[in-house]
């Protein structure tokens, strides 16, 4: 067997050593072949991790003049997220979007790029890092000139920020950025939370009012008291500004000049079922070569 050969499509495909003499021989040295043969394998395992759960993974802001992108992908363990191809195959995905006008992941999936499509490229990935890999979310926006963009990543990729803001600055605009990674805000505005949410709020407030035994017209006012402690938790514009709590964010911002106009957040593995690993089942499962 020539090693020119097995070296050249380990460089192209990703696969190991073995997979890679196999795949020659069953081409007859033909190295193109191969390689569609290893896609052909590689997708298969892939289907075989399809029912696996991803929920560690990174997130990532990515912007160039007047477009931003922020974006989530999920693998099974951080031990992956933590790999420079991994970190490669964010940076491409990020790149290939950024260059888009994709809206839905459908779109995004269905981009070109050297794999093929970004769909390709997820699949190859799968099969190469031997986790499953998930393209779980992505917002891509497009600001005017007079608009700031202010990306920050926190813990390398765990939260990542997109905040868009009308006047003020970049450097603001990163600063509020910074903001919602520490404090989670819910909401930008008091005005985006929705109807349900705040009448439930208000009822669970107005029974801890009366069984503290006030009386109903001080109940009431005790439950207003309390809801805007309620938004100041809940919503960006009402927080007390982690670098300054003598102002709001929203007070922040508007001493600076500038409104905003919104703020994405994206925690990795939020919302998502954690994998409970179990080590014997995990070394059984690698003896049995799934």
């Amino acid at each position: 067997m020539n090693a020119s050969l097995i070296r050249e499509l380990r460089d192209i495909s990703g696969a190991g050593m073995m997979d890679c003499k196999k795949a020659l021989e069953e081409n007859d040295n033909d190295v193109k072949k191969a390689t569609e043969w290893l896609r052909e394998k590689g997708i298969a395992k892939a289907a075989k991790k399809a029912g696996r759960i991803a929920a560690e993974g990174l997130s990532t802001v990515l912007t160039n003049g007047n477009k931003a992108v922020i974006l989530e992908i999920n693998c099974e363990t951080d031990f992956v997220a933590k790999n420079e191809k991994f970190q490669k195959f964010m940076n491409d995905v990020a790149e290939t979007i950024l260059n888009s006008n994709a809206k839905t992941n459908e779109e995004a999936l269905a981009l070109p790029c050297e794999e093929g499509t970004l769909n390709d490229y997820v699949t190859n990935m799968t099969a190469t890092i031997g986790e499953k890999i998930s393209f779980r979310r992505f917002t891509l926006i497009e600001k005017k000139d007079n608009e700031n963009f202010g990306a920050y990543i926190h813990m390398g990729g765990k939260i990542s920020v997109l905040t868009l803001l009308e006047g003020a600055s970049e450097d603001v605009a990163k600063d509020v950025s910074m903001h919602a990674a520490a404090m989670r805000p819910e909401y930008v505005k008091k005005e985006q939370v929705p109807t349900e949410q705040l009448e439930h709020e208000k009822k669970i407030l107005t029974e801890q009012a009366i069984a503290e035994g006030k009386p109903a017209n001080i109940a009431e006012k005790m439950v207003m008291g309390r809801i805007n402690k309620y938004y100041k938790e809940i919503c960006l514009e009402e927080q007390e500004f982690v670098k300054d709590n003598s102002v709001s964010v929203g007070k922040f911002v508007s001493n600076n000049g500038g409104k905003i106009i919104d703020v994405i957040r994206y925690e990795v593995g939020e919302g998502l079922e954690k994998r409970q690993d179990n080590f014997a089942e995990e070394v059984a499962a690698q003896m049995n070569g799934e």
